[in-house]
């Protein structure tokens, strides 16, 4: 999957420019510029939200920024299998221990400029540590040391683990397959973050075919709402 990432070094590709349009767009959607802590989330799984996730931490590392991506999906994490790298130790290892005065380690990317936290051993109880304090004091912690901080999150429907992640972050963004994912789980999906009063930026279509000929036609396009 790293391969994937890396077409977004080339301006012109068409996944590039339409993860650029994304990234730009969630720059503007606050007018007082503290979208730094982002969440992504899904109706359900499949959608390509992890992945898009990744492209995003990208398209920032590209402006200058200093990214970090918390693999929040303590279920079925897959961050750690776009980069390549061990998912032994990650985010819920450090929820259940002691964290305080600790220096959180992350793992430094191939993609310059991305850094993962992956989700680690599985728990038996995802929506507890996601909801524990010692979750705000490790973002705290973390912020202090990332320009932006990207919170990829298990599907809605059917896990509250998403919608407790939004007390932490300062936007949400949903990830849709194009005529794939039901219009009514997406409408529920948007319900859901809005019961938790979740600042929705915007929705972006993944799996939109690509038109006419081109290396980049095998791969997914994305357009943000």
């Amino acid at each position: 999957m790293i391969e994937e990432l890396e077409l977004l070094s080339n301006p012109k590709s068409r996944v590039a420019e339409a993860v650029k349009t994304i990234r730009t767009n969630l720059e503007f959607s606050s007018v007082d510029g503290k979208n730094t802590k982002i969440m992504l989330t899904s109706t359900g799984p499949g959608e390509g939200k992890s992945f898009i996730t990744a492209c995003l931490a990208q398209s920032y590392a590209l402006a200058g920024k200093k990214v970090l991506i918390i693999d929040c999906d303590l279920r079925r994490g897959r961050q750690y299998e776009i980069f390549g790298v061990s998912n032994n130790k990650g985010l819920s290892n450090i929820l259940i221990s002691d964290i305080e005065g600790v220096r959180i380690e992350t793992i430094k990317t191939k993609i310059p400029g991305v850094y993962l936290l992956p989700g680690g051993t599985i728990p038996p109880n995802p929506s507890e540590l996601l909801e524990s304090k010692k979750m705000q004091d490790l973002i705290n912690m973390l912020e202090v040391d990332y320009d932006i901080l990207l919170f990829d999150c298990p599907p809605v429907i059917g896990l509250s683990d998403s919608l407790i992640v939004t007390k932490y972050i300062d936007t949400t963004v949903v990830v849709a397959a194009y005529k794939s994912t039901p219009t009514d789980m997406l409408k529920k999906t948007v319900k859901a973050l809005e019961a938790v009063n979740a600042k929705i930026a915007g929705i972006i279509f993944n799996k939109v075919p690509a038109t006419g000929n081109g290396y980049y036609n095998k791969y997914y396009d994305s357009y943000y709402q």
